[in-house]
């Protein structure tokens, strides 16, 4: 990783291409292979998602054929299948999961709000769960029943009653044991085995196998993040996620070794990953830096850590840790790690930021599979305005108003008054008749 030394040229690298970048140029060759014409990436995933809101299952199955080589029959996972995948995986990881899915449980109910109502006032608030999400399990190469875990069980804390989760299928035309066991473990309704933008655009519009949904949560490549763009209004999302990101904040008393383990830890995840240490000192940084030549070695996915590394990846020298700070509400980072002395007290500084993590035993990793907290966070720096997935995600509120008389004739003064400012003579004479009535 690079060292940037100074404020202001760390600045400049944080700020930049802080975006969900949506355009790729290997669009071109799958699009003239699907549609026989050469496509943009928001336009060849419009033509999918069209598609199967137009034909429904035949045009998944086409497009199955088409994209994957793949014919597929049935994508409808039967549910004893998720018993059975669960009992054929190793009983440790049915203890991890089990006992992941008990953390995930016991925050999201901590979180859960409570409807309230102010009789005195005449108002008050429900909070109420949305029917039915469908969550996007990212597959094919890759296995995730982490993210299982972490987008089905929030949406059943906050009371929906109808959940699915749709993965896309393995080369052998499975979707792997762990991630049906997880289903399993979260005592999900559906499992379909689709995957790409013709699964979002399955679960916006409906099929003949695939229920409608209200809500599409979870993460995706970036004809899944397209396709929840397009399909955004017919249906809620959850937001738009690029690749992922930590920003580890260090100071002297840092420990080196356990800084480059939590970076080459989020480096692995993909060549676009972001791994960005910021610290107010220059001897942990260099320190850093040998560290992370020689554990980065040691892992499976060296070449996908190198690359994300090299090519995503800083470290940034600053005089301070107020500075460290500024910066990282700058970048605002999907995953913002404090491993610095007492960092409890640095809490009220961060503005921008999907989760944080406190001191060195309080790592990223934790975050990822059992912490409590869904690991499905804000990135490309929506964390600005945007929060990670939980209760909140799945739950509409709904004021309610019940005024008295007599605070109804004082409101409706000022309602009167405002609506005539606003050229509405008729608002202003459903407030005035009530007065006149019943004065």
């Amino acid at each position: 990783m690079n060292i940037i030394n100074g404020f202001e040229k760390s600045k400049s690298f944080l700020s930049s291409n802080r975006y969900i970048n949506l355009t790729s140029d290997s669009v071109l060759k799958s699009s003239k292979m699907v549609f026989g014409e050469l496509l943009d990436a928001h336009s060849y995933v419009q033509k999918i998602v069209n598609q199967v809101r137009d034909n429904g299952d035949s045009a998944i199955k086409n497009l199955v054929l088409k994209i994957e080589g793949n014919e597929v029959n049935d994508f409808v996972i039967k549910q004893n299948k998720l018993e059975e995948a669960y009992n054929r995986i190793p009983k440790n990881l049915q203890k991890a999961l089990t006992l992941s899915s008990e953390r995930i449980t016991k925050f999201h109910q901590k979180s859960m709000p409570k409807s309230w109502y102010d009789e005195s006032e005449g108002y008050g608030q429900n909070f109420i769960p949305v029917n039915s999400v469908g969550a996007y399990i990212p597959g094919g190469t890759a296995k995730y029943p982490s993210t299982v875990l972490m987008s089905t069980i929030p949406a059943k804390i906050a009371g929906v009653k109808n959940i699915s989760i749709t993965c896309p299928m393995n080369s052998e035309g499975n979707i792997p044991d762990s991630v049906l066991a997880a289903a399993y473990i979260a005592e999900v309704d559906k499992v379909y085995g689709v995957g790409g933008a013709q699964a979002i655009a399955a679960l916006a519009y409906g099929t003949e196998s695939i229920k409608r949904v209200d809500i599409i949560c979870g993460p995706g490549n970036l004809f899944v993040t397209l396709a929840k763009k397009i399909v955004f209004g017919d249906v809620g999302i959850d937001g738009l996620y690029g690749p992922t990101e930590t920003l580890v904040i260090a100071d002297k008393a840092s420990n080196p070794t356990l800084v480059a383990a939590d970076l080459i830890a989020q480096a692995e995840h993909d060549e676009l990953a972001k791994p960005i240490l910021i610290t107010n000192s220059l001897n942990l940084a260099k320190k850093v830096q040998n560290e992370l030549d020689i554990r980065v070695e040691r892992i499976n996915r060296k070449r996908i850590a190198q690359i994300s590394l090299k090519e995503q990846g800083a470290i940034c020298v600053v005089d301070s840790i107020e500075e460290s700070l500024t910066l990282a509400n700058i970048f605002s980072p999907e995953h913002l790690c404090l491993s610095v002395e007492s960092p409890e007290k640095w809490i009220p500084f961060v503005i921008n930021a999907g989760m944080i993590f406190l001191g060195e035993f309080s790592h990223e990793v934790l975050g990822d599979y059992g912490a409590g907290p869904s690991h499905v966070m804000p990135t490309a720096g929506t964390a600005r305005f945007n929060s990670g997935l939980g209760v909140h995600t799945f739950q509409k509120t709904v004021p309610i108003v019940n005024i008295a008389k007599s605070d109804s004739i004082k409101i409706g003064d000022l309602a009167a008054t405002i609506a005539k400012e606003e050229g509405l003579t008729g608002h202003a004479e459903a407030a005035e008749i009530r007065k006149e009535l019943f004065e």
